[in-house]
């Protein structure tokens, strides 16, 4: 790839959400939103440990932690692993330590003139089946080149637990060619689960800059690798009637509808959450084939917004106060806390105003909100969770370490003194004892 062109991709990665914080506002409906001040009044909790920064430049390997996902060792769960996405960095694996264990380069370009690999979101599939037994997997999104690619885990291999075994032949999710994924619309958030009545395994992935998800279904081969069927889509609406009859779209790029990232189902009931970045929180039947119901909103939802090509910032026109209560867009990081009786949790990102939001994992509950929380610092040398794009927990022992399970938070803003250097744009995650937060949250 020549520099020129490399660079260009660069900014276009760089600049994949604009800048909403300037939307931040009141909304005015049955109960108050949380303010600034509220918000920092959550409990909040201390990270436990975190793993070393990553870099977004070409020194550090334009490397940018984005999600995480939580592998419990059956035999040894003080060995469990962390698999995270460093984006054009590819993959890291961690140990329960924070220490780095694996590091996965992505794919690289097709060609000089095409999009590298990018790794987005990943999640995991416990017992795949597979003509040589069942496996362990994480399916990670290859937003670079609009795929998804499938890492077996073996814990017997120390410093190599990870091996791709993503069939050759595996097409691009939604691209028709190798012009369209330059552009970029490609494979980006990402859910993974087995279904408990079939016993086969999908995947639920989402597009950047639109409103589609596309059902997954994944497909070993005799090969010994894993491919995927495209087995349905759905679109998420992209506006909105508004309580006072007018039409709202969220404000953006021209020609950019507002994405879904954030994903995770709830394999119990067969329910997807899609977290739609600028709007709000969906629950959708996980396959697909069913009516998307709008569990929460962001308080941003129905503020006009222009868009300022200059700046690549949107300024917002006043709130008319159909916004929700809980959550500052973006709506990010959903993750599931499952309690042994079958209830539970879903857990949000509100990354505008750095907190967590809880909700009731019971659909007959209507998702009602529960409370929330906040990963500040707790040194120096470990500071908290700001601006988050990806979490996941796991409420299982994970030996002497997290007894009580593990919450892991990106931190889009690394600052403490062990990490981020100044004059750099500097990520990373947060290891939390889950223990802590079940405690400071009255979870």
């Amino acid at each position: 790839m020549s520099l020129s062109r490399q660079e260009a991709f660069v900014r276009m990665h760089r600049s994949s959400r604009l800048t909403v914080t300037a939307l931040l506002g009141t909304a005015l409906i049955t109960l108050a939103p949380l303010s600034p001040a509220q918000a920092r009044s959550l409990p909040a909790v201390g990270a436990s440990s975190e793993t070393t920064a990553l870099y977004d430049d070409e020194a550090g390997g334009n490397a940018n932690a984005d999600d995480p996902a939580i592998w419990r060792n059956p035999a040894d769960p003080g060995r469990s692993l962390v698999v995270a996405t460093a984006k054009e960095g590819g993959l890291r694996v961690y140990g329960l330590d924070a220490a780095l264990v694996q590091s996965i380069p992505a794919p690289a370009p097709a060609t000089e003139d095409d999009a590298p690999g990018r790794f987005n979101n990943v999640d995991l599939v416990t017992g795949l089946r597979t003509p040589a037994g069942r496996a362990d997997v994480a399916v990670v999104s290859d937003r670079g080149n609009d795929r998804l690619r499938i890492y077996r885990i073996d814990p017997s291999r120390p410093g190599k637990p990870l091996t791709d075994i993503t069939d050759p032949a595996a097409a691009p999710v939604f691209s028709a060619d190798q012009a369209e994924i330059n552009d970029q619309r490609t494979a980006y958030g990402l859910a993974a689960w087995q279904d408990r009545r079939t016993g086969r395994s999908y995947a639920v992935v989402s597009r950047r800059n639109a409103t589609e998800l596309a059902l997954l279904e994944l497909r070993p081969t005799a090969a010994g690798t894993v491919g995927y069927r495209t087995v349905r889509t759905l679109t998420l609406p992209s506006s909105f009637r508004l309580p006072d009859g007018t039409s709202w779209t969220p404000c953006g790029e021209p020609g950019e509808l507002p994405q879904v990232e954030g994903m995770v189902i709830d394999p119990a009931n067969g329910v997807l959450y899609a977290g739609q970045e600028d709007v709000g929180i969906w629950r959708v039947p996980a396959g697909l084939d069913g009516r998307p119901v709008l569990v929460d909103k962001v308080r941003e939802y129905g503020v006009p917004g222009t868009y300022d090509p200059a700046t690549e910032d949107c300024t917002p026109g006043t709130d008319p106060g159909f916004g929700g209560e809980r959550l500052a867009a973006d709506v990010e990081g959903l993750t599931l806390f499952r309690e042994a009786d079958g209830d539970g949790y879903l857990m949000a990102s509100s990354q505008g105003d750095n907190t967590f939001a809880l909700y009731d994992r019971e659909v007959s509950e209507h998702n009602e909100y529960e409370g929330g929380f906040r990963v500040t610092s707790v040194s120096a040398d470990l500071d908290g969770s700001e601006e988050c794009d990806g979490a996941a927990v796991l409420n299982e022992p994970l030996g002497a370490r997290y007894p009580r399970g593990l919450l892991v938070v990106q931190d889009g803003h690394e600052t403490s003194a062990s990490g981020g250097e100044e004059g750099r744009e500097s990520t990373g995650f947060k290891f939390v004892d889950l223990g802590a937060v079940t405690d400071a949250a009255d979870m």
